[in-house]
């Protein structure tokens, strides 16, 4: 992927899991909630203070991130679906 996000702007892969319920039935991931967890794909160069003083992300490249459920834009590049979300959305990096 050749994307370089502007301003505190994360790209998110998201982990697409299938699950099986107890009777067998798989459970296809396009059916249920988009998941809250991802993987961070791209990161842009930090915010922008009013002073004009850039202020790094503390997400890295590659880190596994928990965000809000509500605010990632959804985008489609190659054929692959991405998040992307502000640094403010990240509610941890999970380890």
């Amino acid at each position: 992927m050749n994307i370089k996000p502007l301003s505190d702007h994360i790209f998110v892969e998201t982990f697409n899991e299938e699950k099986t319920t107890k009777s067998g039935i798989f459970i296809p991931a396009s059916s249920e909630e988009k998941p809250m967890m991802g993987k961070v794909v791209a990161i842009g160069p930090g915010k922008t203070t009013d002073e004009g003083k850039l202020i790094p992300l503390n997400v890295k490249v590659g880190n596994k991130v928990l965000f809000t459920k509500y605010t990632p834009n959804e985008v489609k590049i190659d054929e692959k679906e991405y998040l992307v979300i502000r640094e403010d959305d990240v509610l941890a990096i999970l380890e």
